[in-house]
């Protein structure tokens, strides 16, 4: 066989042969389902089947409270529970839970395991660390902007109760992991309780009474190396605000639950929110479920870059 055939040979196989992808996708949900999805009529099922139609690869869950081991069952995923090695899986005291498709690796505990854990999880044999995480919501105000206070006096306010606290206990594995992160990606998900200082910036100074501020609880993550996978892909807060907490019986429309990444080989492609009153129709997909929380969803693709 002459070399010119040779040639045309291999590369008609190239083209008509699956070449082996350097790259795959996952989805991640962060959501806080409320008392673990309990506060209406079949709730934890309403929970699980919102889920299986959104039909994330990584769940990083706020309020699970017992829901945790049926929600998976239901699902068919990995389930790991973030509290002391033990405790039942069904315990109703539990905050925080992490769910998968993909093998899990090794657990990540900490000192406060109401508000923060996590666990490595295995993509393609590459390790990501996972962590779900809640911030208490104290202090809060429906509209910081109406406080009369200027940006400097309402980063002061910010510190003055609870959230802050919690935030000081938990930076040291943040500042950890971050560190590590270009040889073992983190992925960090869940109920910050804050409004995002990519939400007060120039853009929005307008809604905001000409204030700009660089609100700390996600300003630290930044200042650590993290993007706002949300934010990362839909950089216009005014036309894409992600609301996540709203009430309707006052102005209270907030986008305060995020997904946060570091990773040199960790990307975003999409990122999108659900947000619907408590007990009230969402429609996702053409199905329609009663809506069990009083927090909305996060949803982001990440491709992986091996």
């Amino acid at each position: 066989m002459n070399k010119t055939i040779l040639i045309s040979l291999l590369g008609l196989f190239l083209m008509i042969s699956p070449v082996k992808s350097q790259k795959t996708t996952f989805k991640v949900m962060a959501w806080n389902i409320l008392h673990g999805g309990n506060d209406i009529e079949n709730g934890p099922e309403n929970v699980a089947k919102i889920i299986k139609e959104i039909d994330p690869d990584i769940i990083l869950m706020v309020e699970t409270y017992g829901s945790g081991p049926y929600i998976a069952k239901f699902n068919d995923y990995n389930f790991h529970l973030v509290a002391k090695k033990g405790t039942k899986l069904d315990d109703k005291s539990v905050n925080l839970s992490i769910y998968s498709k993909f093998p899990f690796g090794e657990r990540i505990d900490t000192e406060y395991p109401f508000f923060l854990g996590g666990i490595e999880v295995f993509i393609k044999k590459k390790k990501i660390r996972f962590f779900s995480n809640w911030f208490h919501y104290q202090p809060w105000n429906n509209k910081p902007e109406n406080m009369g206070k200027t940006s400097e006096e309402l980063l002061e306010w910010e510190k003055t109760e609870h959230r802050y606290n919690m935030i000081q206990k938990v930076l040291p594995y943040f500042k950890k992991y971050a560190k590590q992160s270009d040889s073992i990606p983190i992925i960090v998900g869940g109920d910050m309780n804050s409004p995002s200082h990519l939400d007060w910036g120039k853009k929005t100074k307008k809604i905001h009474k000409g204030l700009i501020v660089h609100w700390y609880s996600t300003k630290v993550f930044e200042d650590l190396g993290f993007k706002d996978s949300f934010r990362d892909e839909n950089p216009n807060p005014i036309k894409y605000p992600g609301i996540t907490w709203d009430h309707k019986e006052r102005d209270d429309s907030q986008r305060i639950d995020y997904i946060f990444y570091k990773g040199r080989n960790l990307k975003t492609i999409e990122s999108k929110t659900y947000m619907q009153f408590i007990n009230e129709d969402i429609k996702i997909n053409s199905k329609i479920f009663k809506y069990p929380s009083d927090h909305g969803i996060v949803v982001t693709t990440f491709k992986l870059i091996n």
